[in-house]
């Protein structure tokens, strides 16, 4: 990081930077701006999660059936609460809600975005004190503006992203971004209250020897996963020498890390009770915008054998594998799947 970038904050990076932005107008700063706010509330929420009883179930399920932990619901009601009263945001999608959320008449007669958004991905860790994190996407909507949004405005390929991001709760609370110029991170100084530039234009190595999957589902995986993890852990005719198998458990942790360390996540398709199914993780708010990020950082993305940003969704909780990371591993998978 070159000196005249030390101290630089998230507010101060944008502001700079608004020329490289489609249609530099300040826009981009008081969404950014929002973003960050909300990413202060929520680690606020999960740094006291002991203490103020908000850990645990909440007793009710979200449009994946899966059941909502207190804090999915808190950090889903701060991100609909702020984002939506910036007059930019015309609607939201959020894993936490079955249809998209509109913005109030007098917030989106000039909206002309739309956010994808997982307000808080891995939250089944936050009663065992493991990092979460938060995942976003920013996209110009295609219904003219003053109209009501639509589930189209979201159903664009991952291509169409203005900018994508997470924020990383876990030992400090990190805001990684990128609006196509590269991948830029900032940490949050609680001192100080402020998002400090902590990586400039960040690169993954286009080889890496880490790999991040949740190797209890093997038995369900296609031959072709069955043996790419046999290469990694040194196991194939190919490969003897193995690589360090790292998985927390949370798609935000587990990516920043590889993103620094360098290798690949992947979620792979599973077949149970003779039904193969279409993925895990969602393409919108998690695959998408991850993708953008690792393709920025010099990485790859794909399904098995399609680009992520490539797949054009048809549903707004639409699952996919994913195969993300260092261009070689990536580049492996695919290898693997087409055996």
């Amino acid at each position: 990081m070159v000196a005249e970038e030390i101290g630089t904050t998230l507010s101060q990076h944008i502001i700079r930077t608004q020329d490289k932005f489609p249609q530099a107008s300040g826009r981009f700063t008081r969404v950014f701006n929002e973003l960050a706010t909300c990413g202060k509330i929520i680690s606020s929420y999960v740094r006291r999660a002991g203490i103020v009883e908000i850990t645990g179930k909440q007793g009710t399920t979200n449009i994946q059936g899966e059941e909502q932990a207190k804090l999915d619901v808190i950090a889903h009601n701060i991100f609909m609460n702020r984002i939506l009263k910036t007059g930019l945001i015309a609607a939201v999608s959020s894993e936490e809600s079955d249809e998209i959320i509109e913005a109030k008449e007098e917030f989106s007669r000039n909206a002309s975005y739309v956010i994808s958004t997982d307000p808080l991905d891995g939250s089944s860790n936050i009663d065992v004190n493991v990092s979460v994190g938060t995942i976003f996407s920013l996209m110009k909507r295609k219904t003219p503006i003053g109209e009501r949004c639509t589930k189209e405005d979201f159903l664009q390929p991952g291509t169409a992203q203005v900018a994508a991001g997470y924020i990383l709760y876990g030992s400090s609370t990190i805001f990684t971004y990128t609006s196509g110029h590269g991948v830029y991170c900032f940490t949050l100084d609680p001192t100080v209250g402020e998002y400090i530039l902590s990586h400039s234009k960040m690169k993954i190595a286009e080889a890496g020897n880490i790999y991040s999957v949740n190797e209890g589902n093997r038995k369900y995986w296609d031959k072709g996963d069955q043996q790419l993890l046999d290469y990694f852990q040194g196991n194939h005719a190919d490969n003897d020498k193995p690589y360090t198998g790292r998985y927390i458990g949370s798609l935000v942790a587990d990516f920043h890390r590889n993103i620094l360390k360098s290798g690949i996540y992947l979620y792979p398709r599973a077949t149970k009770n003779g039904k193969k199914d279409s993925g895990k993780l969602r393409l919108l708010y998690e695959a998408s915008p991850l993708a953008f990020i690792a393709e920025q950082a010099g990485g790859l993305a794909t399904d098995g054998a399609t680009r992520i940003l490539d797949i054009v969704p048809t549903e707004i909780h639409q699952r996919v594998p994913l195969y993300i990371g260092s261009k070689r591993e990536v580049e492996l998978a695919g290898k693997f799947g087409q055996e």
